[in-house]
Order: C-alpha cells, then sequence, then structure tokens
C-alpha cells in the first residue's frame, strides 16, 4: 500500500520535472519557501529597519531583488513575499516572525503556489503568447502580478533568460499546459 502521508510536488510526481521544448526548458521548483509580509500601519519604519538587520531586501514597485539568503518580490504598497531556500527554511514564516515581531503580519505561502522556472534565449517570444507583461522592456529584477491562461500569476524576471512564474498550487497543471503549449508554438 502505498504511503498516504508521502508529500508530491505540485505536478503529483515524487520529484520534479523539468522539460525542453526546443530551446525552452520548463522546470518545477519546489526548493523555495515563501511567505507573505505585511507591514502593520504605522510600522513601516520598523519593517524596514529589521529587513535591513536581517539582509531581507524590500524592494519597490515592479521589483524582486535577492540576497544572500532571501529574496523578496513586491506585491504591493509595504507587502511582499519573502523567499528563501526551502531546505533551510521549510517553516519560514516561524523564522519570519521573531524578526519583525509585532511589526508586520507574517503568512506561510510556501504551499499555496507552484513555482516554473523557464529559461530560454528569447523569453520576450514566449511571454508574449502567454500574457500582456512586456519582458523587452522589464530586464532582470523585475516583477508583476498578470493573468496566464486565466490564473493569477506572478512573473519574476531573475535574468535575461530566466524567468520565474509563481501561480495557483491548485492549477499547477493548467498552468504547466499553458507554459508547454506556447513552448510549443514559439519554438
Amino acid at each position: 500500500m502505498a504511503n498516504p502521508l508521502k508529500s508530491l510536488t505540485p505536478l503529483g510526481h515524487d520529484a520534479p520535472i523539468t522539460e525542453t521544448i526546443g530551446a525552452v526548458t520548463i522546470a518545477e521548483n519546489i526548493g523555495t519557501a515563501l511567505a507573505s509580509l505585511a507591514s502593520r500601519l504605522g510600522r513601516e519604519a520598523e519593517v524596514a529597519s529589521a529587513a535591513k538587520t536581517a539582509s531581507i531586501p524590500l524592494p519597490g514597485p515592479g521589483c524582486a531583488e535577492s540576497a544572500t539568503t532571501y529574496g523578496a518580490i513586491w506585491l504591493g504598497p509595504e507587502q511582499w513575499m519573502v523567499e528563501a531556500p526551502f531546505a533551510t527554511h521549510e517553516d519560514i514564516a516561524s523564522v519570519l516572525k521573531p524578526i519583525f515581531g509585532e511589526t508586520a503580519s507574517i503568512t506561510e505561502q510556501t504551499d499555496a503556489w507552484v513555482r516554473f522556472d523557464v529559461t530560454a534565449s528569447d523569453l520576450p517570444a514566449l511571454f508574449e503568447r502567454l500574457c500582456s507583461y512586456d519582458l523587452r522592456k522589464a530586464g532582470a529584477g523585475a516583477a508583476t502580478r498578470t493573468v496566464i491562461d486565466h490564473l493569477g500569476c506572478y512573473v519574476i524576471a531573475r535574468t535575461e533568460t530566466e524567468v520565474s512564474i509563481l501561480g495557483p498550487r491548485s492549477s499547477a497543471h493548467s498552468l504547466h499546459h499553458a507554459l508547454t503549449t506556447a513552448a510549443k508554438a514559439t519554438f
């Protein structure tokens, strides 16, 4: 009998999948822990100070930044999605709460999202088929929320040839299908 408590990837496999279609590689990434961070009203300066002390970047609108351990994606005014390696930050919210104390609201997000890392020499051509986000103008370090195949997703330009997409875990198969279909049509 199969172990009913065995964890599976968002796509339902024992290990994350990676596939190459023409010049594009789509990799399911399960190595990142996520937590939302929102400054409490009037505590913005304290949040910024605590983040600086802990080397947690808090990028501005439309941006994502990475430091040694932590990365962050701007979600809205005084709101970020904080990233860290899953291997060392499996329960990221419990790691962040002592850093920020009562100055911020922190919510575990790791299992709510699926992350696909997409690499290609011409990512803008692929994303022209997927969403209205113009990667040609975005550049590395840019991030936005957009719609891909009727799903609210975050697109984070890591480099000129690598983009991460965060989408709802419950729709991982639909998002994966949209990515592979666009890759087949583009490359």
